[in-house]
């Protein structure tokens, strides 16, 4: 025995000496200890002789703690029989009750410790009385001191006590006794040696003690596996019980079921599969706790048919049993169903607890049904159950989506009224609560009057003042963290990098992150994908690729939020080819169901002329969410598409998927590019009146610009006038616009008057007033504007276009180097443009802004980015290949008309993307109709 235990003998010298942490003290001084050592000394022999036997009534109750103290007294001067297990029983209720809880455990280990049966029923009676398990071992330390010698059965015990409460000390104290005293060591001691150092000391610790026993029977290998699970040990759990299989030991119904969890948290369905197997071949299926433990394997590997079918075999079938296929149901996303069980589970005449509840709200939560949160929760209170902190916590995180804050303080007030406020998990999502509802003022307060705060709650409240841009409060609240004691961690640190990524603060970001490293940690995926997220947002896209670059320097791997950003970046920049690659990686790592990752795809294909792969991803998606409908009909949108839109809108409606404001400024853009007036004039009236969506300014701005185009203006600015809202710079913007188109000079002047107020600096407005002049051959009010733009310091940047050849960026600018080979495209342009005109074009000589004559005017016009950019693909593209071309200003009226004679002439086709939509040239024809 001694050879065994010597390694872990040197562990405990070890752990003594490398830990400045003290082992408990416990002291105590009991009279019935000191009774005990001079009890031979005042009791004559002769007497306990005479009275060899008393007879006692059991059925009588003491009525006070000194008739206790006198009985016993009695009974240890008048018999020798007076510590008879059924005598001490007695005495060690009598103790309890009248709460001398250091008398009852003297007694106990006088007379009981050597019982393991009464271990635990003394255990649950001393705690029911309301004594703590710390005065036990209290009472242990005192006999020890006092040179009480005890046995291997006390001391297993003794640690028993010392795992529930974490006292290592002692415990290593009581091992290191067993050690010094040579005791063989029994089964029940040595696991509860395992269990001690399984709960104080790690697996590791557990694990010596069980490779140093020489047998091991089915006892100490089911404490084995069960101490490595305790601890989360899975895998190592699960190999263990396949070596014990492979010695043919047999596993208890604890074991098995553990064993079986450990299989739900590794995936492990076909491991678990065997254990069913085993569980069969054994005659163990009677066992609820196992067929229990089956349906949350089966469920925790979404195998949710063989749950059932567990279940349904099952004859005796207990509350957790229902909970369990319950909770598998609404965890799925199976919610009628577990509805179906709910209702099926009265039948049966099992009550449903706060448990089966909770599934319900989890269940709902997790799967997006935020609403029906609210209602379960009201439901459980009509049927007379109290939402917990489970419940209230569910609650609070679905008002927080809904965005519910009148409903988030009546929970608030449910609260304060029960007397929950204390609970550390509630007032932490009470702050979150508060944080995602803009309601910073009241989440101070709850944060301010926690007792306790942990590192969630800080978080919650630093990322709420920094996501809203209040830095100097997040930091002072960081710095307040850390000298209230509270380390911050990754997350705090990620809620102010996501903060100043997305308030345009990108140097203060990568400070953040420079900070995180000077703190000793590493960034994570989190850090740079906020970071990444931050820039696509505020329009840096190239910045995002140069941030994903230094991402992977670091060896970090992107997560489908990442791709979500990336792909934004790459609709912003029109870069179809990175997309379409971001699309493989997509596949590769399964992020192709993720909702964002999928709805950014379509978005991507949209936005880079490739309407065809957004639409096949589209159909692709088994779940469709609002979010991927709004993309798609945003994408026929900026094509002009409308028919095509409104026909998509109407299967989205017969899908049961209700329209958002989003998705009406999309019908309504789609309208607007596709000079649908009346379906227009129909969704902007019933957009409130059939599906609850009070109209924005955007959809207002998508009125005025639907009227202007097609002509309407006074109805327009008529429209302008009665709004419930102050028209802003899309409103005023969308009626120049359309000023410009139809050539109305008073009303452009008027739209422009509020224009330059607004946005005094944006060039936009003045060179579409500058043109609408131009239309009129008023060159003294053109000249004025270019006066009153020089004055304001405002100047019109230069007009670029671009396109890809041969994995080469091409750009034409107005400002800049002329491009290499502009001899042979200038030459092709003459070439085409005498083409065009033997089929009727004429130059369209009104776009050109200057006061010169018609000649130059078409020299001029020859210069424009977007022909050369066109030109350049016909020469250096072949066909069937599209030639794709990028511009940042709006497309003129004259380059319109001469992509659709190139798109004719060379039987290509041509995808341009301008400053406000789409275009696709195809035979002659334009997919806007002429409506742009």
């Amino acid at each position: 025995m001694e050879a065994a235990a010597s390694p872990l003998y040197h562990f405990i010298s070890s752990h003594q000496s490398l830990t400045q942490k003290q082992p408990r003290c416990y002291s105590t001084n009991f009279g019935l200890v000191n009774a005990a050592e001079t009890l031979s000394e005042s009791s004559p022999s002769t007497s306990l002789e005479s009275l060899s036997s008393l007879q006692f009534d059991y059925e009588k109750k003491f009525n006070s703690l000194n008739s206790v103290r006198a009985m016993h007294a009695k009974m240890i001067k008048l018999s020798n029989e007076w510590d008879t297990k059924k005598n001490m029983q007695y005495f060690i209720s009598g103790y309890l009750e009248f709460g001398d809880f250091q008398s009852a455990a003297v007694l106990f280990f006088v007379g009981f410790a050597e019982n393991y049966l009464y271990w635990n029923s003394f255990l649950e009676e001393y705690t029911n009385f309301g004594g703590t398990p710390c005065e036990i071992l209290e009472v242990f330390s005192e006999l020890h001191s006092k040179g009480v010698n005890f046995n291997t059965e006390i001391l297993a015990f003794v640690l028993k006590i010392c795992s529930k409460l974490r006292d290592m000390w002692l415990g290593l104290e009581v091992h290191a006794c067993l050690i010094k005293k040579g005791f063989d060591l029994d089964v029940y001691t040595k696991c509860a040696l395992m269990n001690f150092y399984g709960r104080c000391c790690g697996t590791e610790s557990a694990n010596k003690v069980f490779k140093e026993t020489s047998m091991h029977d089915s006892l100490l290998w089911n404490e084995a596996i069960l101490v490595n699970l305790r601890n989360e040990k899975w895998a190592e759990g699960l190999q263990m019980f396949r070596d014990m299989q492979a010695l043919l030991v047999k596993a208890n119904s604890l074991t098995i079921s553990k064993v079986l969890q450990a299989c739900g948290k590794l995936g492990a369905l076909d491991e678990g599969k065997q254990i069913h197997g085993y569980v069969i071949r054994y005659a163990l299926e009677s066992n609820i706790l196992i067929r229990t433990a089956l349906i949350n394997m089966y469920v925790k590997n979404d195998n949710i048919k063989l749950a059932r079918v567990v279940f349904d075999s099952t004859d005796n079938r207990n509350l957790p049993c229902w909970n369990s296929i319950i909770s598998g149901y609404t965890a799925l996303g199976y919610l009628d169903d577990a509805w179906e069980l709910f209702h099926e589970m009265k039948t049966c005449n099992i009550k449903p607890d706060i448990i089966t509840w909770n599934s319900l709200l989890s269940g709902h939560f997790l799967h997006g049904s935020y609403q029906e949160v609210l209602a379960i929760v009201r439901r459980m209170q009509s049927a007379g159950y109290q939402p917990n902190r489970n419940s209230i916590t569910c609650a609070l995180q679905a008002v927080s989506e809904l965005g519910y804050l009148r409903i988030g303080k009546e929970i608030h007030c449910h609260v304060l009224r029960n007397g929950l406020d204390y609970d550390l998990h509630i007032a932490t999502s009470l702050v979150d609560m508060y944080v995602k509802n803009d309601d910073l003022t009241s989440a101070q307060a709850v944060f301010d009057c926690m007792k306790n705060r942990n590192v969630c709650a800080w978080n919650s409240l630093i990322s709420g003042y920094s996501c809203k841009g209040h830095f100097e409060k997040a930091g002072d609240l960081l710095d307040q963290m850390k000298e209230e004691g509270i380390k911050p961690d990754i997350v705090t640190y990620n809620s102010m990098v996501s903060g100043y990524s997305t308030s345009n603060c990108i140097k203060e970001a990568l400070g953040m992150i420079r900070r995180i490293k000077s703190s000793g940690m590493s960034p994570n995926v989190i850090s740079w994908t906020s970071l990444v997220s931050g820039c696509s947002q505020q329009g840096y896209f190239r910045e995002a690729f140069e941030f994903l670059t230094q991402m992977q320097d670091e060896g970090i791997k992107v997560n489908s939020v990442t791709v979500a950003s990336l792909l934004q970046a790459c609709a912003g920049l029109s870069l179809l080819h990175i997309g379409k690659e971001i699309h493989c990686l997509c596949i590769q790592n399964d992020f192709i169901d993720d909702v964002y990752v999928s709805t950014a795809l379509i978005d991507m294909y949209s936005k880079c002329g490739n309407l065809e792969n957004a639409q096949k991803v589209f159909q692709s998606l088994e779940d469709k969410t609002l979010a991927s409908w709004n993309s798609m009909i945003t994408g026929f949108a900026i094509y002009g598409l409308g028919t095509e839109a409104i026909s998509l809108f109407d299967k989205m409606r017969e899908a049961n998927i209700l329209p958002d404001a989003i998705t009406f400024i999309a019908l309504l853009s789609s309208c607007k590019h596709s000079g649908l007036l009346d379906k227009g004039w129909k969704y902007f009236d019933h957009m409130k009146t059939d599906f609850g969506v009070i109209p924005t300014i955007e959809h207002y701005s998508c009125m005025v610009d639907l009227l202007g185009r097609v002509g309407y203006l006074d109805e327009a600015s008529d429209f302008i006038q009665s709004m419930p809202m102050e028209p802003n710079a899309a409103v005023w913007g969308a009626l120049l616009t359309s000023c410009r188109i139809h050539g109305n000079v008073e009303l452009g002047e008027i739209a422009a008057e509020h224009l330059f107020k607004l946005e005094p600096y944006n060039a936009a407005n003045y060179a579409l007033m500058m043109n609408l002049y131009a239309l009129s051959n008023r060159w003294k009010d053109v000249d004025r504007i270019r006066d009153k733009m020089e004055a304001m310091g405002v100047n019109i940047g230069p007009v670029w276009s671009w396109l890809k050849v041969d994995q080469r960026i091409h750009i034409f600018s107005t400002a800049g180097k002329i491009h290499p080979e502009e001899g042979e495209i200038f030459f092709e342009l003459y070439k085409l443009i005498s083409e065009m005109k033997k089929l009727g074009y004429k130059p369209d000589t009104k776009c050109v802004v200057q006061n010169i004559s018609e000649v130059e005017k078409e020299k001029a016009l020859l210069g424009h980015t977007e022909k050369l950019a066109i030109t350049y693909g016909l020469i250096r593209t072949t066909s069937p290949a599209p030639i794709r071309v990028i511009n940042n200003t709006r497309i003129c009226s004259d380059c319109h008309t001469v992509a659709k004679y190139m798109s004719l002439l060379r039987r290509r086709e041509i995808f341009l993307k301008d400053g406000v939509r789409f275009h696709h040239f195809r035979d002659g024809k334009c997919s806007c109709c002429d409506l742009w």
